[in-house]
């Protein structure tokens, strides 16, 4: 018989600690050198990246190896996505564009097993040698719904009551977009809508996430915000800045000049 593998990072969240996600795209091979530093969850992307779907049971296995979680964006509220991105071996599912009670329900019904849900009966690769597997894998699955439209700020009461969402994620890019600042994502009244959405999902109880960067992500978990994504790639973006003003230093101006794209 095989261990099921927990969910740290699930775990980590009850218990009141702080989760960090990493998005981006990835090759296995990435998931694991990150895991080094103790990041909680990785996320796979199927809504604005290439991930695939053979790739999310190799990106889960690097995963599994430093005890992260291997979340997975989908492109829309579908159950048949939701289903094979967790069978496919995520442990964790973050869907888009949720704005009603009835819309989150309809990913807890899709994400979990009976008598939560109505998840099909396929299983995958955490099922492997592992009895009991049903109720671990409830146990062990992760949901987080982007609130990520105006639409949903009217219905913001009612789907924090929703049971079996793990985190209610406030989205800044879509969210301006709907709110006719596309791109403005720092606008004044964008902010507002982002700081009044996690000030409710805290004092409801329920756990708010948030996008950080190193500049922001202080100052976001003063607001109660237990769950930060952020993207690897501004990390490679700040150390390849900071390397090549070095290297430029000590670089004549107009040969510096010629090596930069027209």
């Amino acid at each position: 018989m095989t261990e099921y593998r927990i969910n740290h990072a699930k775990q980590k969240l009850q218990a009141g600690g702080v989760v960090a996600l990493v998005m981006g795209d990835y090759s296995p091979d990435t998931v694991e050198y990150l895991g080094q530093f103790g990041i909680d969850a990785i996320m796979g992307e199927m809504e604005h990246g290439t991930t695939t779907w053979r790739d999310v049971a190799d990106l889960s296995r690097a995963c599994d190896l430093w005890n992260m979680m291997c979340m997975v964006r989908v492109n829309r509220n579908d159950p048949a996505l939701i289903t094979r991105v967790l069978d496919c071996g995520a442990n964790g599912v973050m869907v888009p564009h949720v704005n009603t009670a009835d819309e989150a329900r309809a990913v807890v019904d899709a994400a979990f097993y009976g008598p939560m849900g109505h998840r099909g009966q396929a299983s995958g690769r955490r099922a492997i040698g592992v009895p009991d597997y049903h109720r671990r894998q409830n146990e062990n699955t992760f949901t987080s719904i982007l609130i990520e439209d105006i639409a949903a700020m009217d219905h913001l009461d009612e789907l924090v009551k929703v049971d079996g969402i793990d985190v209610f994620y406030v989205a800044p890019g879509d969210l301006a977009q709907s709110m006719g600042l596309t791109g403005q994502t720092g606008h004044p009244e964008v902010q507002k809508v982002i700081d009044r959405a996690i000030s409710r999902i805290v004092k409801s109880g329920r756990v708010a996430g948030a996008l950080v960067n190193d500049a922001n992500v202080e100052a976001t978990l003063e607001k109660g915000v237990k769950f930060v994504g952020t993207s690897w790639t501004n990390w490679i973006g700040a150390g390849a800045r900071g390397f090549m003003a070095k290297v430029n230093a000590k670089v004549p101006r107009g040969a510096a000049q010629r090596g930069k794209r027209q």
